[in-house]
């Protein structure tokens, strides 16, 4: 195979703000993104190939970091995130050839690297999504539509001295298998790696967000570019460069954040603008109008630093910008077009997502 991207650690930096920024409020923490990125780029040359360096038949699987963000209990490392993969492979009896991410953000877009870097397996530039989403099924590139394929998913992570470490394997639908792997998250403590879904590279090809990662690495650069000149730059740079615009920049007036279910599920009110989120901004209100709906891009930057600011690390009083970006401006997979998905979020949120997204791009 033809080597791309070398992934060190200034690739990674650009990989983890750029991913944390496209991750729209979700996708993990910066700086547990760089502490597992480290470990693997350290551990051996790692690249990032294309998918059209694959074989159509080769087997592509997908690896993910599953739970609630701000969840108190959560504790996972690197080895756990192997040994999914290790666990994936003595179960299926799958050949792996390539691994891909689940999606972009400060953890998400990592997913993979520690597999790839010790286990010998080529990480693939094409996520699931190019951006973070809340549900298992939204990174499952459609196959929840094809009633005849069994998902195969199998996850380890938590706390063994608190007696909260588990490993599973679980076989059936694909969005049973990810409520499993949900509930396996909050038995864990709040969150484990998982190794699933796998499929040919041909289908990824018509499904995934093709050079999403790659998409996150220019992303972060152009934020750390701006960012050595003044947090208002970064902002704006990035706003640019995403087909994006920023919006306001305002106080956090109320912020109410819980986690039920596997899930960060909350409201913030910025100025006279209201967000709701689970993991990822789902909606953002003026008084009179809907300004954003997910899987349009919302993300916030914290004003004094410029540092991309997820849901799980919002607080009441800080000043931020709140940064919006079309469906149009990013790499998104099939599943951000599937309207039962996004219904989903509805009956969570409490707000209507379907009617304000455009009815040529929600099939």
């Amino acid at each position: 195979m033809k080597k791309g991207i070398k992934l060190d650690r200034q690739t990674l930096e650009y990989a983890v703000m750029g991913g944390c920024i496209l991750g729209g409020g979700g996708g993990g923490d910066m700086t547990k993104g760089l502490a597992a990125g480290k470990v693997a780029v350290d551990y051996a040359d790692l690249y990032l190939y294309d998918i059209n360096e694959m074989k159509g038949s080769d087997i592509i699987v997908c690896a993910s970091a599953v739970g609630a963000p701000k969840a108190p209990m959560q504790y996972y490392t690197p080895r756990d995130a192997v040994r999914s993969m290790e666990l994936f492979m003595e179960n299926s009896g799958e050949k792996v050839c390539g691994i891909i991410s689940n999606e972009n953000g400060g953890i998400a877009s990592v997913n993979g690297w520690m597999q790839a870097a010790v286990l010998g397996i080529p990480l693939i530039d094409a996520p699931c999504n190019g951006r973070a989403h809340p549900t298992g099924v939204m990174g499952s590139l459609c196959l929840h539509k094809d009633h005849d394929y069994i998902s195969l998913q199998a996850c380890c992570g938590g706390n063994a001295e608190a007696g909260r470490y588990i490993e599973c394997f679980f076989s059936g639908t694909v969005d049973r298998c990810a409520t499993l792997v949900r509930a396996a998250s909050v038995e864990a403590g709040g969150m484990v790696y998982v190794a699933r879904n796998p499929v040919t590279a041909e289908y990824v090809k018509q499904n995934a967000a093709i050079g999403g990662l790659s998409h996150a690495i220019e992303t972060g650069r152009v934020f750390k570019q701006g960012l050595e000149r003044s947090p208002g730059d970064a902002v704006r740079a990035v706003a640019d460069f995403v087909g994006g615009e920023i919006f306001a920049k305002e106080k956090v007036r109320e912020f109410h954040i819980k986690t039920e279910g596997g899930f960060d599920v909350g409201i913030a009110k910025i100025g006279d603008m209201e967000l709701t989120f689970w993991n990822e901004y789902m909606t953002l209100d003026s008084p009179d109008k809907r300004i954003a709906t997910f899987p349009e891009l919302i993300m916030t930057f914290d004003a004094i630093s410029g540092q991309p600011l997820t849901t799980a690390q919002m607080e009441q009083g800080q000043e931020v910008y709140i940064m919006t970006a079309p469906m149009s401006a990013m790499k998104l997979s099939s599943t951000m077009y599937e309207t039962e998905l996004l219904q989903q979020v509805e009956g969570i949120v409490n707000k209507e997502l379907v009617k304000h997204l455009p009815a040529c791009k929600v099939q």
